[in-house]
């Protein structure tokens, strides 16, 4: 996994998270990565400073630390339990749908609208679609609703 700093064409500043280098080109070209505050498809990478833990530092993570008669702080969960409950709940969602509809891929937008306009008969379907595709999609008529993707999906 790799973290980038991003930035929109209109200057908002966010980071998310990437399987790898390829995968952020490949959602970028896409228009699959959008910038949370307006919506903008148009981003780059923002300059950012690498973490880079010296010899000297992991020397120290690694040295004994004292014993005490004082008992350690318990440790603090990663995720607010209503977070996790959301997540649960979203890959409920999500196993359902990938269990109950067909997996059109890139046809989506095409297969979307074939149903929509009684092309062919309407049936369960997911796949994938540009956020411009999805935004064409919704000014149709056509009911679509994003997937959401969740840290588990990209691991």
């Amino acid at each position: 996994m790799i973290r980038y700093a991003l930035q929109c064409d209109r200057g908002h500043g966010f980071e998310s998270w990437f399987q790898n280098s390829s995968a952020y080109e490949t959602q970028v070209k896409r228009k699959l990565v959008n910038c949370p505050g307006c919506g903008s498809a148009n981003v780059e990478k923002a300059i950012m400073a690498p973490q880079i833990v010296s010899k000297k530092a992991r020397a120290v993570e690694k040295a004994p630390t004292p014993t005490t008669d004082v008992a350690p702080p318990a440790s603090t969960p990663l995720l607010m339990s209503e977070e996790r409950e959301l997540r649960a709940k979203l890959k409920e969602l999500r196993d359902h749908i990938v269990k109950s509809a067909d997996n059109v891929g890139e046809r989506f937008p095409n297969e979307a609208r074939k149903m929509h306009y009684g092309e062919i008969e309407h049936r369960p379907i997911y796949g994938e679609a540009s956020s411009d595709e999805a935004r064409a999609l919704i000014e149709e008529g056509v009911e679509v609703t994003p997937l959401p993707v969740l840290p588990d999906d990209r691991n």
